[in-house]
């Protein structure tokens, strides 16, 4: 199999899981095994059940969240860094309210509240930091931005789920929070998300919302149940999670910690010491109060050489993606105004490497078995001359990503 750049890692728990859904209990939709998810998240991070709404994708929990927050339709701002995937600013757009992008720090790729508060205006009425590539940064600050300023955070912890902020899970503290879990993310439901709120008017909101806005719908789909006479109030959607995809999550929470987490960060670790001090690359920086289980790990390529190194890398079987094509740069939300300097540099830097826990001899497609001190200098005399010249750089840049590799498949 050749090296991916991301990977689900599901095995044969996570099909009886299914199995057991599918043949036994019989019943697909919303139901106890979404309820048990729900718990088993809370207990993870250490909350009350109530706080947890799962729903069926990340970009479902943070158009619930706004929603939930701020009302339907309501037209009010909300403060978003342009370096984050699309999903976000969906989110924002589709509830009715304004995604106002902001700048971000070089040093981290997340947002720069000094920017931020240049953009607020009377209608601003949240934030949403998001914690890129699993970083929660200086979330304190945050805070302290949003009650100085009388906000409400919806944080998109889309990347973040299993990290801590100051011996703290993400999610355990806060407004607002909602994580992903995709088929790529720390854990997977095949597709999945969820909100953890303790502000109960949201979370109600949302728990009805997830489901056409039915009123406590959630608790007769719990017991098994539907709500034939009922009421709504409010818009709503059909964002709720299946059986099948909480059965999947239960299982994939249970190795978390044991198993995703530490061969993320081992890997992770493997990268910043042989990439730390490489010329042409810069690390981003994280606080050490925050223990972080990297969802990507994205590294700057630095003197405008980031498309020869990708080509250099595509052609020795390493794929790289690009964390992410920033909103502001997109028809819908500007198509370039206002200009954002730094995020429009680290869109001219960032590459992402290959990070997740099935890393294995298998994946690393390209390494020769046993190879000698010759063969890797002639690969690194090739990848030089691919990326038209500049040689001392990309000799280095190349050797530690060789490094890397060879490490990984040992």
């Amino acid at each position: 199999m050749s090296m991916r750049l991301s990977r689900s890692i599901v095995g044969e728990a996570e099909a009886e899981a299914v199995r057991r859904v599918i043949c036994e209990d019989g019943y697909l939709g919303i139901g106890k095994e979404v309820q048990q998810f729900e718990a088993d998240v809370a207990a993870y991070l250490g909350v009350p059940a109530s706080w947890v709404i799962s729903v069926n994708t990340g970009t479902a929990a943070l158009h619930l969240a706004v929603e939930a927050v701020l009302g339907h339709g309501s037209g009010a701002e909300v403060l978003v860094p342009s370096l984050t995937f699309v999903a976000s600013f969906q989110a924002i757009g589709g509830a009715g309210a304004v995604p106002v992008a902001c700048d971000a720090r070089l040093d981290t790729a997340t947002i720069d509240l000094a920017d931020a508060e240049r953009r607020l205006t009377p209608r601003t009425k949240a934030i949403m930091p998001v914690h890129y590539a699993s970083n929660p940064v200086d979330l304190d600050g945050v805070y302290a931005f949003a009650e100085k300023h009388g906000l409400r955070v919806i944080e998109d912890a889309a990347h973040a789920f299993g990290c801590l902020y100051k011996g703290r899970k993400i999610g355990s503290f806060g407004d607002v929070a909602c994580f992903s879990f995709d088929g790529i993310k720390n854990i997977t439901c095949g597709e999945g998300g969820c909100i953890v709120t303790s502000d109960q008017a949201v979370a109600e909101a949302a728990r009805d919302g997830r489901l056409l806005s039915v009123e406590k719908d959630t608790e007769k789909r719990f017991s098994g149940q539907r709500s034939w006479e009922f009421d709504v109030e409010r818009q709503g959607w059909r964002y709720h999670m299946s059986n099948v995809m909480a059965a999947i999550g239960r299982v994939q929470l249970t190795r978390l910690d044991g198993e995703f987490a530490p061969k993320r960060r081992e890997l992770a670790e493997l990268y910043r010491e042989r990439l730390s001090g490489v010329p042409g690359v810069a690390l981003l920086t994280a606080e050490p109060e925050a223990w972080i289980v990297p969802h990507i790990f994205p590294v700057r390529i630095l003197n405008g050489r980031q498309h020869d190194v990708i080509g250099a890398l595509d052609a020795k079987g390493i794929p790289t993606g690009q964390h992410y094509k920033p909103n502001h740069l997109l028809s819908l939300y500007g198509g370039g105004k206002p200009s954002l300097p730094a995020t429009e540099q680290l869109h001219g830097e960032l590459l992402t490497l290959p990070l997740h826990p099935g890393l294995s001899r298998e994946d690393v497609a390209g390494v020769p078995s046993g190879a000698g001190l010759c063969g890797r200098k002639a690969l690194f005399r090739g990848y030089a001359e691919a990326s038209g010249g500049a040689a001392d750089e990309l000799f280095h840049i190349a050797r530690a990503l060789f490094k890397v590799r060879f490490l990984v498949r040992l």
